[in-house]
């Protein structure tokens, strides 16, 4: 930590960073591997949501869900006869807690090597170029090259709805009503549990706590969870999510919602009118983050956000908002951004790199994949079949389903590969690039990163069907999709 105040030191910085999450302090840190002199401001931990109460936590908590999973899986599938006795809540949040202290320290150990300086406290915005910090490192920075804006986003709850109020029922295991940043460090695991959106967050969240024993009531208000996928991963998914007991409610909403000494009584409206009452433990909020801007003092510099509270950038291949100098990262950003740790770092990179006047490629959004971590797990990257034909483009389409590998019937959990490709030929053969790639099933997490490179590199099945994969992986499902579209799949589907 910097035991000095800002105002001891007489050199001004060159970039001055405010939020020390992935998007600030990637930024920070290629900043100052260019040469730059960095100040990076931050009020709470470097290291921001995604590694203290979102990306790390919560896959480390999945990680433990998966174990449980498989040790049901070992007695009724494979003869291996074990049993989970108890989840010791305790055991498991504490290695959670070691390795978010872990990434931390391995962060802040960084940042101190590469020469930045992190100031902790409150950063805002008196001009454009100025920046106050309130706290133990206080005092007033002037940036002579830029400044970048990477505060991030916190929970949204529905009108009506409040988290911080409803607390913990006597003897319970945690809040009654909370969101994505603190269901997981609540005190214990409930027994039921109302998770309140479909996106991904709401999905891998219902995925642990089914995987834990809960007894568990999705609620989504688009016509099928993971609205902006593919809709073959959504009804893929859905199948996965019911076939382990999770009750899955679309084109429903929460029409109201009551304290019970033990928990909540909410009320869903499904899509034919009808009023369902449904009781849980606790009610889990995951309808999508806001931005956080309030008291950075946008207005100070000329900056404004727009209508849905983002700040938005007047040159997307600068990330450069209409005051030069001025840049935003991360989830300030609107769309085409995806609110996305690894698409930060991304954003981050050419930030630094614009303002030490390197020359970088603008972010690619299209081609950053998109990953949920649930039980099936998804990924994709591209287009959807939807939003292909929604731009006029004749496309040829293949699925192959993950048990048609060897690998995949091991597995035993189902799911698919699905590719779109343009088709070019006269008579609708998949001779253009690749447009789109769709996983659902066990670890495609893992799969995705070759289906990103071909989609980026625009590809075309034929490319790909020159190439050999692994036996038995599940990647050969992939394998076999891209050389049917080739017209040379061993198993034409």
């Amino acid at each position: 930590m910097n035991t000095h105040s800002i105002m001891d030191r007489p050199d001004e910085p060159d970039v001055v960073v405010i939020g020390g999450g992935t998007g600030g302090y990637s930024t920070a840190l290629r900043a100052a591997a260019l040469g730059l002199r960095v100040v990076l401001a931050e009020r709470d931990l470097v290291g921001g949501t995604c590694l203290h109460r979102g990306c790390i936590p919560s896959k480390a908590m999945l990680h433990a869900a998966e174990l449980v999973d498989g040790i049901a899986e070992a007695s009724t599938r494979w003869g291996v006869k074990a049993t989970v006795d108890a989840v010791d809540w305790g055991a498991l949040t504490a290695t959670r807690d070691d390795i978010v202290a872990r990434n931390h320290q391995g962060v802040t150990g960084t940042l101190a090597h590469a020469g930045v300086r992190v100031v902790h406290g409150s950063a805002r915005l008196t001009g454009p170029r100025s920046v106050v910090v309130d706290g133990p490192d206080g005092g007033t920075l002037t940036a002579r090259r830029g400044i970048v804006l990477a505060t991030g986003s916190r929970p949204r709850m529905l009108p009506g709805l409040t988290a911080d109020e409803l607390g913990a029922p006597p003897g319970g295991t945690g809040g009654r009503v909370v969101t994505s940043d603190d269901a997981l460090f609540a005190a214990g695991l409930p027994a039921s549990v109302l998770v309140l959106g479909g996106g991904a967050i709401g999905v891998e969240y219902a995925s642990f706590h089914r995987s834990m024993g809960a007894e568990v009531t999705l609620v989504e208000a688009a016509d099928r969870l993971l609205p902006l996928e593919d809709e073959d991963v959504s009804r893929h998914l859905v199948r996965g999510l019911k076939r382990r007991g999770i009750t899955v409610r679309t084109g429903a909403t929460l029409t109201g919602a009551e304290l019970l000494p033990d928990g909540v009584r909410a009320t869903v409206r499904t899509p034919k009118g009808e009023e369902v009452v449904v009781e849980a433990e606790r009610l889990l909020v995951a309808v999508g983050r806001v931005p956080v801007t309030d008291g950075l003092g946008l207005a100070a510099a000329g900056l404004a956000v727009d209508e849905r509270g983002f700040v938005p950038p007047a040159d997307w291949s600068r990330l450069e908002t209409a005051v030069p100098g001025i840049h935003v990262v991360g989830d300030l950003l609107p769309p085409p951004s995806l609110g996305l740790a690894h698409a930060s770092f991304a954003e981050g990179l050419l930030v630094a790199e614009t303002l030490a006047g390197v020359p970088s490629r603008p972010v690619d959004y299209a081609t950053v994949p998109r990953v949920t971590y649930s039980s099936p797990q998804t990924a994709s990257v591209g287009l959807s079949e939807a939003a292909a034909r929604a731009r006029g483009l004749a496309v040829k389409v293949n699925t192959m389903p993950l048990t048609a590998t060897a690998k995949g019937m091991v597995h035993g959990q189902g799911g698919m590969v699905k590719v779109i490709a343009a088709a070019d030929g006269a008579g609708g053969e998949a001779t253009g690039a690749v447009l789109g790639v769709h996983l659902v099933g066990p670890h495609v997490s893992e799969m995705i990163a070759e289906s990103q490179l071909i989609v980026a590199w625009d590809a075309e099945p034929s490319d790909v069907a020159q190439q050999v994969h692994a036996h038995p992986t599940l990647s050969e499902a992939l394998g076999e999709a891209f050389l049917t579209l080739a017209g040379r799949g061993l198993h034409q589907h």
